[in-house]
């Protein structure tokens, strides 16, 4: 709005040769000063004023510029490091803070530690989560109902519950599987099991493997309503299904593409990311984009150069917006005309 105002003050004073307030440039901004009367041709001060309006249009770049790594992690499609960046269906769970690729639900953010883009999998991890190093009480884990995740084949260990866990119900259904019950003797052989206010080589009938686990109507892992202080979530044996010390902890999670995300993988955003490019979207329309390493958005790949005229209604959000700009644009080049008449 201070660029509109600025435009239609200075064109007053070209055409009617009223005083106002211009402007100079600095590296805060636009700084506003009193002007004298001009004397001469107008056509030259028209000139810059037009360079300035345009320019903006296909220098800016996004706030933040989206890439194709947090950290050690390759960042694809649909994740994205962002606003802005990959899919917005994602953006509000998944961003990269500090080198981190992080996952936010209702519970808290979750470490993502590792992606599969061909199992469509994420594993995170929590800071309260148990490993056989480090036992301590877990608040509830959970994913929102809104989102693309959900659990995946992960196995849950419920550590220090309420003996008998054979007791232990959801909705009249058993919940621990006794055949895998060799995992909680092998878990609890882990000195930290100390943390969790048992003593060592505790009765394994205070412990539950909870698989296939699933979470209640919150969208949680309800440890107090099971009576539980802790848990543990392997995302992988590593070849040793009795050594607690080499099994990977983390909590596994399969994420869907809705509709448009395949549209966009498949049309574009493969061609964008073979370029060099990180796929993105344009807001509020949420368009697709594809950033370049010049910090330009284009519609299609970076093997093209910047083209401001093809790639406006991208930077700008909409056709309709296009349009406003054309006419402008069209209105400052008939003025340009009358005045130099």
């Amino acid at each position: 709005m201070k660029r509109f105002s600025f435009l239609l003050s200075l064109l007053a004073y070209l055409l009617y040769g009223e005083k106002l307030s211009g402007i100079s440039l600095s590296s805060e901004g636009v700084v506003y000063q009193k002007l004298k009367p001009m004397d001469g041709h107008p056509l030259p001060i028209i000139i810059l004023l037009i360079t300035l309006f345009i320019t903006p249009l296909h220098n800016s770049a996004p706030d933040t510029a989206c890439r194709s790594t947090c950290g050690s992690i390759q960042v694809k499609y649909p994740f994205g490091t962002g606003y802005g960046c990959g899919s917005p269906r994602f953006q509000p769970y998944v961003t990269c803070n500090s080198d981190q690729l992080m996952l936010t639900t209702h519970t808290g953010s979750y470490l993502i530690t590792s992606v599969s883009y061909k199992d469509s999998t994420v594993t995170t991890t929590t800071p309260y989560m148990s490993t056989c190093n480090s036992m301590q009480p877990s608040p509830n884990l959970g994913l929102d109902w809104t989102s693309p995740f959900q659990l995946g084949p992960s196995i849950f260990l419920l550590l220090s519950c309420t003996p008998p866990t054979s007791s232990l119900t959801i909705k009249g259904s058993p919940v621990c599987d006794p055949s895998s019950s060799y995992l909680c003797a092998s878990i609890y052989t882990c000195p930290s099991v100390v943390s969790l206010g048992l003593p060592l080589f505790p009765p394994t009938n205070t412990c539950c493997v909870y698989s296939p686990a699933n979470f209640n109507s919150k969208g949680e892992l309800d440890l107090r309503a099971m009576k539980c202080i802790g848990y543990a979530s392997i995302a992988s044996f590593q070849d040793s299904p009795t050594d607690p010390s080499k099994w990977q902890y983390g909590v596994k999670l399969k994420y869907t593409n809705g509709a448009f995300d395949d549209y966009d993988m498949n049309n574009k955003c493969n061609t964008c990311e073979d370029s060099g490019g990180v796929c993105g979207y344009s807001p509020p329309s949420n368009s697709f984009v594809c950033t370049c390493n010049n910090g330009f958005n284009t519609s299609t790949d970076c093997h093209n150069n910047y083209n401001p005229i093809q790639d406006y209604e991208d930077l700008i959000g909409s056709s309709t917006s296009l349009t406003t700009w054309k006419i402008w644009l069209g209105l400052l080049a008939d003025l340009i005309f009358c005045i130099a008449a």
